[in-house]
């Protein structure tokens, strides 16, 4: 039982990493590392526009922490594969298992790491090690998995960002999404051995040994005897993780806002709860990404849990070791987090490097773009005097009612039609630089456009229609009107778009770009139009 002395709550909010809302960094943020000592931050999307600017709000962040009395600078964590620009991106990780070269992956990792260094985010929730075991493919190879895993976490490593190999021990052979119910996987301990933890274990014992390791919200019944979800068993953390694979690093949850644990009505036991159990079973730090609320809940039900001696405050502080070993090598101090650098340095500074990642971004994107049948058929001849049909799908997540201007498209009948999304016009402007073209967004509640003779060729881009059936539903009726014209499908997220589909071989073209970017769709495009030769490879089997 320990009494809440400053320094045992300074202590507590060692392990937690929280995010926020906004571009700037906001009062609850501001409350959090001030008034609660929250020793992590997480970056998302929503808080990045440039990277100057995530540059101005990671050193507003420290400097909070330095005048609120932090011992040591944050953990700056962010969800990102593949750097900070989203206007020059790098590939992600399919994109880089698509390319067969381990190299590329290190590569791209160092230069990734480079990007992420420069703004002050020292933590990045990668790489995934997930073996994708289910019936879609038979043939997967762990090995394969460890090998492109440990090439992007020693890159990471080696520029001074901690990767953060996830979701342990395996989130590979489950259809079931985290984020909205518990997945159940039921496998035996030497089941998992010879696939799922093979990664793991690479990364564990490698050299040097991974930074973090994040366990993921699945049940795993045949290991621990019950659904609990791994990030708070400790069978999983304490037993399978430290205990029997002899790990010593930094363990942190995915995010407890994750229906898997926050719903109750999933079985889950509420964030407040699982932050204090995933603490219990061994995690070093609790992640809640979203809700104020949450956030003070959850430090408060571990205040609690130390002051009554539910949680042994010896256990949090051999636990705070770990993660002050990794702020040493990964953080270090706070001349180093707050450099004296005024914001055209660091602006020059950042251009340089750009440049720089250019020609590896550029070439690394050819070498992953992939044609699954077809070749035969590539490039397109397209006659000048006739245009091609870019078809593209609604981006489902948004909302219809307020579509973006940049992404609003109207049909011939000046009807406002759903929003594009930014990358799909990247994509519309890389394919108008080769041919006469019309873009047409098409969703699931409209009907197909008459096809005139003046179309020469159609290219048809699928987005996770394995999931959205619709998609296909609409490719039908359009390959129905197109039986002279060549028409080229494009898988522009997971390859699984057109499974048992077969049949299309002799009319189609079929491509992969494993990510919907505006490098990846600038390769596509010099595939099919310039004649680039496809050097990638769909990396799993379909």
């Amino acid at each position: 039982m320990a009494s809440l002395s400053d320094e045992v709550k300074r202590e507590i909010g060692q392990h937690f990493v929280y995010g926020f809302h906004g571009h700037q960094v906001s009062d609850d943020i501001k409350t959090l590392i001030r008034d609660y000592h929250l020793g992590s931050v997480l970056l998302m999307k929503r808080n990045v526009l440039n990277a100057k600017q995530v540059r101005n709000i990671v050193r507003e962040l420290q400097s909070i922490a330095k005048e609120s009395g932090h011992q040591k600078p944050l953990l700056i964590g962010i969800d990102q594969e593949n750097g900070i620009d989203r206007a020059q991106p790098l590939p992600g990780a399919m994109a880089l298992a698509a390319t067969g070269n381990p190299d590329i992956a290190y590569q791209v990792s160092v230069a990734t790491a480079e990007e992420l260094k420069m703004v002050g985010i020292n933590w990045v929730y990668s790489p995934v090690a997930d073996v994708n075991s289910d019936s879609r493919n038979p043939v997967i190879d762990p090995q394969e998995v460890a090998q492109y895993a440990s090439s992007v976490a020693r890159g990471l490593t080696s520029c001074g960002v901690a990767p953060s190999v996830k979701h342990f021990p395996g989130h590979g052979d489950t259809h079931v999404d985290s984020h909205l119910a518990l997945p159940v996987i039921k496998k035996s301990r030497s089941q998992l051995e010879a696939t799922e933890l093979v990664p793991f274990d690479d990364l564990i014992h490698g050299t040097p040994p991974v930074a973090s390791v994040m366990v993921g919200h699945m049940a795993l019944p045949c290991l621990t005897g019950d659904n609990t979800p791994a990030s708070l068993s400790p069978k999983i953390t304490k037993e399978l993780l430290r205990g029997q694979m002899g790990y010593d690093g930094v363990v942190v949850t995915d995010c407890l806002e994750m229906d898997a644990v926050a719903e109750p009505l999933q079985g889950g036991c509420g964030v407040e709860e699982g932050a204090l159990r995933s603490l219990l079973a061994g995690a070093d730090v609790a992640m809640v990404c979203h809700t104020f609320e949450r956030h003070i809940g959850s430090i408060e039900r571990v205040y609690a849990a130390v002051e009554s001696g539910e949680l042994p405050y010896s256990e949090l502080v051999a636990s705070g070791r770990r993660i002050a070993k990794m702020k040493g090598a990964f953080v270090r101090g706070w001349d180093d987090v707050l450099p004296a650098e005024t914001e055209e340095t660091f602006q020059t500074k950042w251009d340089e490097l750009k440049k720089a990642h250019l020609e590896l971004s550029r070439a690394a994107y050819r070498k992953s773009s992939a044609v699954v049948w077809g070749t035969e058929k590539l490039p397109l001849k397209v006659d000048e005097k006739k245009e091609v049909l870019l078809f593209t799908p609604t981006m489902e997540s948004l909302n219809r009612a307020v579509d973006d201007p940049e992404g609003a498209l109207r049909d011939r009948s000046g009807r406002l039609r759903n929003t594009a999304g930014a990358s799909y016009l990247a994509l519309a402007s890389e394919v108008q630089k080769c041919v006469t073209m019309r873009h047409i967004v098409y969703s699931s509640d409209e009907e197909v456009e008459n096809i005139t003779s003046d179309v020469g060729a159609i290219v048809f881009v699928l987005r996770n229609a394995d999931r959205s059936v619709w998609q296909n539903d609409y490719l039908k009726k359009v390959l129905v009107q197109s039986t002279d014209i060549p028409v080229v499908l494009l898988a522009s997220c997971g390859p699984y778009d057109l499974i048992g589909q077969e049949d299309l071989r002799e009319k189609t073209v079929f491509m992969a770009s494993f990510e919907f970017t505006r490098n990846a769709f600038e390769a596509f495009v010099g595939v099919v139009f310039d004649g680039n030769e496809a050097q990638g490879r769909v990396p799993v089997s379909i």
